[in-house]
């Protein structure tokens, strides 16, 4: 589906699927893409982790997971990360197994720092369900936002051509050998400029967040991928 995408649709789009698409792997490798009927407790077992999350209440009327949702997803959350938290080794584990041909590891570590929102090194389980909510149940504004985050790689406010380029490098690193036709070692390159001077409305040299989303919505193919994965959970 992905070798697809890239050849009809271009870099900057499956730079918006692959942000998606790899949340999935994470979800599949920590065995919560399908619920079991298994019963499970009331309230989240606390005892046994050292990092310590909200209440389900809280958590619940902060993302779009119920109650029973937050509950199996914080199993199996525990279960393979039993301090509670996840760290950057563990995410380029978990896309180096997603792309074992390619080099996962800077995206991993561009979408780690996504993820983990008080840059303290670490990803805990509120940081993991709250982007999760917004990537597989946000609205198109909240995933723009989310995605634009991730490319603002200094988090100063804006994208430069140069973020841009990094991340758009990072996915041809991650999966470029494994697409048919194999991509060439300029294309990602050639794609930013193309997309970013589309995005780059005014001409100052960076893209504003209000430019990238006014970008992306009115774009047909980035649209379309917002959706392709409401549906997984």
């Amino acid at each position: 589906m992905l070798n697809a995408i890239w050849e009809t649709e271009g870099l900057q789009t499956v730079g918006i699927v692959v942000l998606v698409f790899a949340s999935i792997k994470l979800l599949h490798l920590l065995g919560l893409i399908s619920f079991s009927e298994d019963s499970v407790e009331d309230e989240l077992e606390l005892s046994a982790v050292r990092h310590r999350p909200e209440g389900l209440e809280q958590l619940e009327a902060q993302t779009r997971f119920s109650r029973k949702e937050l509950q199996i997803l914080y199993r199996g959350f525990k279960n393979e990360c039993p301090s509670g938290v996840v760290n950057e080794d563990t995410f380029k584990d978990i896309y180096s197994q997603f792309f074992p041909q390619g080099d996962a590891s800077t995206y991993a570590h561009f979408l780690f720092n996504a993820f983990d929102t008080d840059h303290n090194g670490s990803v805990s389980f509120e940081d993991f369900v709250m982007g999760l909510s917004i990537l597989l149940r946000g609205t198109v504004q909240e995933k723009l936002n989310w995605a634009f985050n991730l490319y603002d790689i200094n988090k100063d406010g804006y994208i430069t051509k140069e973020e841009m380029l990094d991340i758009m490098k990072a996915i041809y690193d991650m999966m470029g050998k494994c697409t048919y036709p194999v991509l060439k070692e300029e294309t990602p390159r050639q794609h930013v400029e193309v997309f970013f001077q589309k995005m780059d409305k005014n001409k100052d040299g960076v893209v504003t967040i209000d430019e990238f989303i006014d970008c992306c919505q009115n774009d047909e193919n980035i649209m379309r991928s917002m959706h392709l994965f409401e549906n997984v959970l």
